[in-house]
């Protein structure tokens, strides 16, 4: 499969005005102009990318009612989700003390069995500790399970769409921390602020107990500072390279200094913490952490940089080299990037200004990222109407796809792009979806007990476009516009002949096999 995304992020402003223009829709402005949508072009297309990109995909019905809405009150539902009530029950019994760090006089006596060499009691503080690290791994797969949950059922799709962002932005690893709890607690922590303050998730992150241990800071301190967080703080969460020294690293470490935690709660050991003057990123002063954040945020290229990170994640990859990003795009993200930076740091306004400009429902854009596993698993149930099946095998399906849950391959997070790609994830890919439609895991004879009801893609259609059930020559463009988003010669001549070849009336059986059909096409893995 060869995607189109690596062309779009080079093409002229000309190869992006002739896609435009192909489309039946004026270029109003250049590409470069954070302008509005034009009145009038927020159609099926734009509203289906709209929810793909915000989102995790819907029904042909969903898309229409967001139609229905026109682009303002669309983007606004879309973003205000605070407005739609939801909490997905189970995560109460999530349980906060399997990993319970043992209690001073568990600590004495066990320093006293190792100096009395008594085996028998080493022995059984050792058993505790690998139950409780048993007991963590059979959690961290009930954690994954639940957020997977959360992305089929939410009805504020980018709520948990931010909060996979923010996952590999903040990317942190569970097979180093070894504690769930501290996970969903993270994981929390970017669903409350996922369209919030960038700021605020700044100064939590530096207080987080999962990113506290993965990047070693929990035992830094004055006389030996850990670099860690301070040079991931700068290079991969706020600046990028080129927008800082070494210097400021170590002095950024100085100011982390003391930050830990204890079980499950941040703690600030003023013993630990260098209270010495620092100088980082142009300021001087007994910088702490907080100071530290905001120096960073004081800088230009901050807003710069995450104004690309969503950018990327929402429109289109960019080149690593910003040399190689056109000057349009790169206008683009500048007037981004002032959004963002005159908010202060508010993520709702840049969130609403891009999807309500010209530039994000460009065609160039539209179906030409490759879906993340997440993307690819959780818009397959929410837009076919599959049952979800056993989440915990979807969930390893997309570890063997390359996105695990709760454990990113580095602390650089998901690469994305292309890297979603190669004949082994391809491969899985294709099974996933059809264990979603079938219900027979790869492999396995057994079949799931859930039966797919095709009558539920039947009911979208005849909303959609009364009576096209019963006529093959509709009933195939519709089927490949609600699965691919888009109507090709050559898919168009796969389904319609295997629409004939069963009888021309829609069955749940011949249903489910041009969904299978439509599913194992190329365009279905891009959004």
């Amino acid at each position: 499969m060869t995607s189109r995304t690596q062309s779009v992020q080079t093409s002229s402003g000309t190869d992006r005005e002739r896609a435009t223009s192909d489309t039946g829709r004026p270029q109003s402005q250049p590409l470069s102009h954070l302008g509005r949508l034009p009145s009038g072009s927020f159609g099926y297309e734009e509203a289906r990318h709209l929810l793909w990109r915000a989102g995790f995909g819907g029904t042909p019905s969903q898309i229409q009612a967001l139609v229905s809405m026109g682009v303002e009150r669309a983007v606004d539902h879309i973003v205000d989700y605070e407005r739609v009530a939801f909490e997905r029950p189970g995560a109460e019994d999530f349980d906060s003390e399997i990993m319970r760090p043992p209690t001073e006089e568990e600590r004495r006596r066990y320093r006293a069995a190792l100096q009395n060499q008594d085996e028998d009691v080493v022995a059984r503080f050792r058993l505790r500790r690998q139950e409780q690290q048993r007991a963590d791994r059979t959690q961290i797969r009930d954690v994954r399970r639940w957020w997977l949950a959360r992305m089929v059922e939410s009805p504020r799709p980018l709520e948990e769409k931010m909060t996979l962002f923010w996952h590999g932005h903040f990317a942190t690893g569970y097979r180093k921390i070894e504690n769930s709890y501290h996970a969903y607690m993270q994981n929390q922590f970017f669903r409350a602020n996922a369209t919030g303050n960038f700021g605020r998730l700044l100064r939590g992150i530096i207080r987080d107990p999962a990113m506290l241990a993965y990047l070693d800071n929990q035992r830094s301190n004055r006389r030996r500072p850990n670099e860690n967080l301070a040079r991931e703080l700068l290079e991969l969460f706020s600046l990028g390279v080129g927008n800082y020294t070494e210097n400021d690293i170590k002095e950024g470490a100085r100011a982390l200094t003391g930050y830990t935690f204890e079980h499950n709660e941040f703690v600030f050991n003023e013993q630990a913490h260098d209270r010495g003057t620092k100088r980082i990123l142009g300021r001087r002063g007994t910088i702490d952490g907080d100071g530290f954040v905001d120096a960073i945020l004081a800088r230009r290229a901050c807003a710069e940089f995450i104004a690309a990170r969503l950018y990327s994640f929402f429109v289109a990859d960019l080149p690593a080299d910003v040399r190689e990003i056109d000057r349009e795009t790169r206008s683009f993200l500048g007037r981004l990037a002032t959004v963002i930076s005159q908010s202060n740091y508010d993520l709702k306004p840049a969130l609403k200004r891009l999807f309500r400009s010209d530039h994000f429902y460009h065609a160039g854009f539209r179906n030409d990222k490759i879906k993340s596993p997440a993307e690819l698993v959780v818009g397959a149930v929410r837009s076919l109407l599959t049952p979800a099946r056993d989440l915990n095998l979807l969930a390893d399906a997309m570890g063997l796809m390359g996105q695990e849950l709760f454990q990113p391959p580095s602390v650089r997070g998901w690469p994305g792009g292309r890297t979603w790609i190669n004949t082994s994830t391809l491969f899985v890919r294709q099974n996933a979806l059809a264990y979603l439609l079938t219900g027979v895991p790869a492999g396995r004879g057994r079949r799931d007990n859930a039966a797919f009801d095709a009558t539920g893609v039947l009911a979208e259609l005849e909303r959609a476009d009364p009576g096209a059930s019963n006529d093959p020559e509709r009933l195939a463009p519709y089927l490949l516009r609600a699965t691919l988003g888009r109507r090709t010669p050559e898919a168009e001549r796969i389904i319609a002949s295997f629409i004939a070849e069963n009888g021309g009336r829609p069955t749940n059986d011949m249903l489910t096999g041009v969904l299978l059909l439509a599913t194992a096409m190329p365009e279905y893995q891009l959004c």
